[in-house]
């Protein structure tokens, strides 16, 4: 059981990791999301059962919703639209593009075909399977995380997040933000597919509806991950990122488990993320007026101070 919430976890976080660096570093509201998740699904089921293999099959998931994110990028660039409206173009035509890539089919199974999570046992004999599944898939997070922390450590990295604080700040050093949104939403959907592409050999199966109301639960996940400690270090907010997913799936789990106790049902928990993300978001403002409130008054206190020392300074 407690296998399953850290794998299932684990899967989550990178997804939630993609969402973290459109949201928070690039501060670009993309719901391409709900809809790039399904295709790296998509892409990795159909190409396993094509019997190509498992790391072409992920790398294929990976560049499927690299391509989403740049189509979204490129209609926010190019047509001037909203990169939330852009999200929501690109999330609609996804779902037929994944239909197709599903061969017209809502949902195809992974049954008899060799899948990372039928491998991994094999290959960590000397566990038992729950954890050789998930042993490997922290590997795997280990990995992914390490390549993001490195790539915004680099020039073009930075200039990504500066282009998230400051865009006018980007233009003027000579950097064309257009570029950046290109590459940085990409990035972001790149892993988000990545992460639907592990989803769909862990569950089984990939789904055309596996999306529904992903980014509402990775912004909760990272709302989470944001009360257990405060930085900015790109390593400690993409480590934030996993254990925000992982005690957020727990938390699912157990509301599945034991929310009858208090009437609660499987079909209450989107109203309940939705209510978590609000209630968060409520609780991020009231902390960030409190601490403005709260230099505010040190600030105007030394200024007072420092005017009192003056007028007790005796004339010459």
């Amino acid at each position: 059981m407690i296998e399953g919430i850290f794998v299932d976890g684990l899967v989550f976080s990178i997804m939630v990791i993609g969402i973290l660096i459109s949201y928070r570093i690039l501060n670009f509201a993309d719901l391409t999301c709900d809809g790039s998740v399904a295709t790296g699904a998509a892409i990795a089921t159909m190409a396993i059962v094509n019997g190509f293999p498992i790391t072409a099959a992920l790398l294929f998931a990976f560049l499927g919703g690299v391509g989403a994110g740049m189509v979204t990028a490129a209609i926010h660039n190019k047509l001037k639209i909203p990169g939330l409206l852009a999200g929501i173009l690109t999330m609609t035509m996804l779902y037929s593009i994944n239909l197709r890539i599903l061969g017209n089919k809502a949902n195809v199974p992974l049954l008899r075909v060799s899948t990372l999570y039928t491998k991994l046992p094999l290959f960590f004999g000397f566990m038992a399977p729950e954890w050789a599944s998930l042993v490997g898939t922290l590997l795997v997070v280990l990995f992914v995380k390490i390549i993001v922390d490195v790539f915004f450590r680099t020039d073009l990295g930075v200039s990504m997040g500066a282009m998230g604080g400051n865009e006018q700040m980007v233009i003027s050093q000579g950097i064309n933000p257009e570029v950046l949104k290109l590459m940085g939403i990409g990035l972001s959907n790149g892993l988000i597919a990545l992460s639907g592409g592990l989803l769909a050999q862990y569950q089984g199966f990939a789904d055309a509806n596996l999306g529904q109301g992903m980014v509402v639960q990775g912004l909760a996940a990272i709302m989470v991950g944001e009360f257990l400690f405060s930085s900015n270090r790109i390593s400690l907010l993409t480590l934030r990122a996993i254990l925000g997913a992982i005690i957020y799936k727990a938390l699912m789990f157990f509301g599945r488990k034991y929310g009858y106790l208090v009437n609660i049902t499987p079909n209450d928990f989107k109203l309940l993320t939705g209510i978590l993300v609000i209630a968060s978001l409520f609780i991020a403002q009231t902390r960030s007026a409190a601490s403005s409130a709260g230099a505010k008054r040190k600030a105007i206190a030394r200024s007072e101070g420092r005017r009192t020392a003056k007028e007790e300074v005796p004339h010459a």
